[in-house]
């Protein structure tokens, strides 16, 4: 796993456990990672990661709806 250093201003009050899931949260968003993965690396278990995403208005399933559309009419 790779570890990054960043410099917030003083004026930003975040924890570190909250930016490591809003990272995972945006990179999960983004299909860079699994919602498993994900969880791994906000710290959580998939469920409680499933749970907060929506705080953050992400979306669990993370399917383009183009995919579904198809998905229907194979159906």
């Amino acid at each position: 796993m790779q570890t990054i250093q960043v410099q917030l201003p003083d004026t930003v009050n975040i924890d570190a456990q909250e930016i490591q899931l809003l990272l995972a949260g945006k990179l999960y968003e983004k299909g860079l990672l699994s919602i498993g993965q994900a969880a791994q690396m906000a710290g959580f278990t998939k469920r409680a990661f499933m749970e907060l995403l929506g705080h953050y208005q992400v979306s669990v399933l993370n399917y383009p709806a183009d995919d579904i559309g198809r998905d229907f009419e194979n159906a």
